[in-house]
């Protein structure tokens, strides 16, 4: 694979690395639970060779921001992201979006009034208070405990949260109008069929399903999959 350029700099206190040449279009990238900005490299050797740059950043908690593990929140990241939106829009002609798992879902919520060229979603969460109720259930955590107790951390070592709750349930996804594609596992564990297929169809979005597929696209076929599913926008 082509080794690309990359730039490493800082949007306002966000570690960021652009990837490419100078060119007019460039991609956000946003990963997603233990990702880093630096997963962003062989995406942008695909979509490069289309005249596209990439900006890929750390969200709170990943990469060298692994001390603001308190600040993967919703609440926090929102802002972020319009903010690095605003800096692509200064300094590029066109932008789109990448985003894999809750970072798709953080991008529907940030950029659900901006205008993008398009959106490729991998494994998206497209439905969090669902997915905060299933681990509820699998805890054995009722509503009013977890009002309650307002914190309370679960034996697959996530913690569940009332405030996160309510700021979910405040803010479901009622608009989104950007072209986008969707690339869902056929095995996805966190967001169901039915719920893929329902945005999908909502929002006018090309879903596409890679059968015996898992939520965490990372074996070589799955990765050769996922590559050749950019590739058709190239």
């Amino acid at each position: 694979m082509t080794e690309i350029q990359q730039k490493r700099l800082t949007i306002g206190k966000i570690p960021v690395i652009l990837w490419g040449e100078p060119a007019e279009k460039l991609y956000i990238y946003v990963h997603g639970l233990y990702g880093s900005k630096e997963e962003a490299e062989p995406f942008s050797n695909i979509v490069y060779h289309s005249g596209w740059q990439v900006l890929s950043l750390d969200l709170p908690g990943h990469g060298v921001r692994r001390d603001e593990a308190d600040a993967f929140t919703p609440w926090d990241i929102i802002p972020e992201l319009e903010h690095v939106l605003d800096y692509a829009k200064s300094g590029w002609r066109t932008t789109a979006v990448f985003a894999n798992s809750i970072g798709a879902w953080f991008s529907l919520l940030a950029f659900a009034e901006e205008s993008l060229e398009r959106c490729l979603f991998v494994s998206p969460i497209l439905d969090m208070e669902r997915m905060i109720q299933d681990m509820m259930k699998q805890a054995g955590v009722t509503e009013s405990q977890l009002e309650a107790e307002q914190r309370i951390p679960t034996e697959s070592g996530q913690t569940l949260s009332w405030e996160y709750l309510t700021y979910v349930r405040n803010h479901p996804i009622v608009k989104w109008e950007n072209p986008t594609r969707i690339l869902y596992a056929e095995n996805d564990t966190l967001t169901g069929f039915s719920v893929v297929d329902d945005f999908a169809k909502r929002f006018c979005c090309h879903l596409t399903i890679m059968e015996n597929g898992e939520h965490w696209f990372h074996t070589p076929q799955q990765m050769e999959v996922l590559y050749s599913w950019v590739k058709e926008d190239c």
